[in-house]
């Protein structure tokens, strides 16, 4: 009889186990060069487990095993090279009945429009991207930043290390939305410098004009190598993966350079890889794109409204904590004689004193507005 009990006992747990399901699942797509790139997919990377963190979840499949409790089950797929099979991705994770699903990336778009349609009940997250006439009863949430407003930041930077040298722009793929970065890039130098206002004293570049500009480091190498040769002491890139290419020909040249979206110089700094660990001591900062916290502001949203997040359109500037430069305690040194100043300019364009050139503006006619 009491073996008859603890068996009875010993089943009651066992279908508590199993019928115990998380209370949210939350999904996510990465974009080109997946989790790994040391950029724009680390940073959403670092979004989820900031969220496993926050509310007891974890992450399936994870090779780190991201795991602070069962509350939350968060999951991530990767494209393959040529990312087409987005959409098929996106779908597996509605179907599988992730209430919440992000593409990381502005070339989900088309994907996650089609696949949001066929799933009004899910919540949708598309990162970078925009699709037109969202409300908020919509169930897609189009997530950007102000990138021109970051990259101000570090033009200005650059402009201040470079005393009068020039400095180049490494973008990856030639579209308006890496444009911001160039244009915000340039302003920075220019406002700080009468010096960058030359012809010539900004080099810039693009990769190429395909979704593959983002991970080839091999031209972001050449194209960078050329820049330092033609004598520029600082180069910024806004080319995701690519941007390898530049940290390695930095490197070579023994001259400096400026990463982008996440932290590039702890990323480069902590690499297991002696030859990956050596790049870091030539990356002076780096433009911050906090696709982390869009990720986890936006999830919080929809857990703590008990699954509901309002569509429509959020955008991360300096104001929101969306855009930075990188701090850290490998280059707090080389930035303390311009800090004072990049903090006055941080403060000056969140209060409107300074506005930022965007994709749409014309260079040289702003050019001419400054003192």
């Amino acid at each position: 009889m009491k073996r008859f009990a603890v068996l009875v006992v010993l089943l009651l747990i066992g279908v508590l186990a199993v019928s115990a399901a998380p209370k949210f699942k939350i999904g996510m797509v990465f974009d080109l060069a997946g989790r790994g790139d040391n950029s724009f997919n680390d940073s959403a990377y670092n979004g989820l487990v900031a969220l496993a963190k926050a509310y007891k979840g974890w992450i399936q499949d994870d090779p780190s095993k991201v795991n602070f409790g069962s509350e939350i089950q968060i999951k991530y797929l990767e494209p393959k090279a040529g990312g087409q099979d987005r959409e098929i991705l996106l779908r597996a994770l509605a179907e599988d009945g992730y209430q919440l699903i992000y593409g990381v990336g502005f070339l989900f778009t088309e994907a996650l429009g089609k696949v949001a349609a066929d799933f009004p009940d899910t919540q949708f997250g598309l990162i970078d991207g925009y699709i037109p006439d969202l409300t908020d009863s919509s169930n897609i949430t189009c997530l950007s930043f102000k990138e021109n407003e970051g990259s101000f930041l570090v033009g200005a930077i650059a402009a201040l290390k470079a005393k009068g040298k020039s400095i180049g722009f490494l973008g990856g793929m030639d579209i308006p939305l890496i444009h911001r970065f160039e244009n915000g890039f340039d302003a920075g130098a220019m406002y700080v410098s009468k010096d960058y206002r030359k012809d010539g004293m900004i080099m810039g570049q693009y990769i190429g004009k395909d979704p593959t500009a983002f991970n080839d480091p091999t031209n972001g190498y050449n194209i960078s190598a050329n820049f330092y040769k033609q004598g520029a002491a600082i180069v910024f890139h806004a080319a995701g993966g690519s941007g390898d290419g530049l940290f390695k020909a930095a490197q070579e040249a023994k001259k400096l350079s400026i990463g982008v979206d996440s932290d590039q110089g702890v990323i480069y700094a902590s690499a297991k890889e002696a030859a990956t660990k050596a790049r870091a001591q030539y990356i002076l900062t780096s433009m911050i794109k906090r696709v982390d916290n869009s990720v986890l502001l936006s999830a919080k949203d929809f857990i703590d409204n008990g699954g509901k997040l309002a569509g429509g359109y959020r955008s991360f500037g300096l104001k929101e904590d969306g855009v930075g430069f990188a701090e850290n305690q490998f280059n707090k040194a080389s930035l303390s004689d311009v800090r004072a100043k990049i903090l006055q300019l941080r403060a000056d364009i969140i209060s409107g004193k300074i506005t930022v050139p965007d994709e749409n503006t014309d260079m040289a006619a702003w050019a001419q507005t400054l003192k």
